[in-house]
């Protein structure tokens, strides 16, 4: 890759923060929160209903001088927008639409921060009854790792030594590839990793879907996009957070390539030899995201529940 390329990718975000940052700074807003009774920044969640755990994400922040504004990811679907924030005497209260959930009526969202945490409770558009609890969501920033391990063939070619699926698996190892021949169990690698570079080749065929989540929490778009417009739920997107710079899927039967390197939340993805994604800040989990525990190491999840799919040549190299 040309050095000139890299340095222009790194200064991209650098001077969006700057520039960030004075506004803010001229706006009198601070930049760190640290005070307690402050409500604003990430959290991830932790839905609780039917003796079950659920993972799930909230950004609140400014907008204007007044108003409080974010983002909400439930447990399946993209990031949705929230447009009104009530913060009052450390509760919170806002409402959405669904999204792809049944019921016509609004989710109805509540709780408490007490501390550095949230409680609270929320109800869907079909009436169905949720607890929740919310820590602040890590930073995960540092520097650009730059010294990296051996690589790691995760698929071997013959069979699924190294991952397992999640359910009745429908998952085959056959002529080399990873195949998934109909919806089914979502398949997971059974080693968990921080930082790393991925190589990954995918093929679908018309109108199918899937999606990779890096450390099985952040899902990077699959799926039938060939003369569509770059979105971020096409492929070469991070579902609901980033829209590729291009669109450059290929025609649906076509062997592709990911090369995605991923240090703490900042994501480079080259979709096909071209850089769609420049060291861009993923803010937090996505939609169908195996857990909300974002300090943590995690797995490569592949998406099979969408229809079918091949993979293979699936090479991972952590970070030393």
């Amino acid at each position: 890759m040309n050095p000139a390329y890299v340095s222009r990718c790194l200064l991209v975000p650098f001077i969006l923060i700057v520039v960030a940052a004075s506004t803010a700074n001229a706006n009198g807003f601070p930049l760190n929160k640290t005070d307690e009774s402050s409500v604003e920044g990430r959290w991830d969640l932790t839905m609780y209903a039917d003796g079950k755990e659920y993972p799930s994400w909230l950004e609140i922040r400014h907008s204007g001088t007044r108003m409080l504004v974010g983002h909400f990811v439930f447990i399946t679907g993209s990031a949705r927008p929230i447009s009104k924030v009530n913060f009052k005497d450390g509760k919170i209260s806002f409402t959405l639409p669904p999204q792809w959930e049944a019921g016509d009526n609004d989710f109805s969202v509540e709780g408490i921060l007490q501390g550095d945490s949230l409680t609270g409770t929320l109800v869907t558009s079909d009436s169905k009854n949720y607890t929740w609890k919310g820590v602040r969501a890590p930073a995960l920033r540092k520097p650009m790792t730059t010294a990296w391990g051996k690589p790691i063939r995760l698929f071997n070619g013959v069979d699924l030594k190294g991952w397992h699926a999640m359910g009745e698996n429908q998952w085959i190892a056959e002529s080399g590839a990873l195949k998934s021949p109909k919806s089914g169990a979502n398949l997971v690698s059974d080693q968990s990793f921080t930082d790393f570079k991925l190589h990954i080749e995918f093929r679908y065929p018309k109108g199918s879907n899937s999606g990779v989540y890096l450390r099985g929490r952040y899902e990077v778009q699959i799926i039938d996009s060939k003369g569509l417009e770059p979105l971020s739920g096409l492929l070469g997107g991070i579902y609901g957070f980033i829209s590729p710079s291009e669109q450059v899927a290929k025609e649906a039967g076509e062997w592709q390539t990911y090369d995605i390197t991923l240090s703490g939340r900042m994501i480079t993805l080259v979709a096909n030899g071209k850089t769609v994604i420049c060291n861009q800040e993923i803010p937090g989990i996505t939609g169908g995201a195996l857990n909300s525990k974002e300090e943590e190491p995690g797995p490569l999840l592949i998406q099979g529940d969408h229809g079918p799919v091949e993979y293979r040549n699936i090479i991972l190299t952590p970070a030393k």
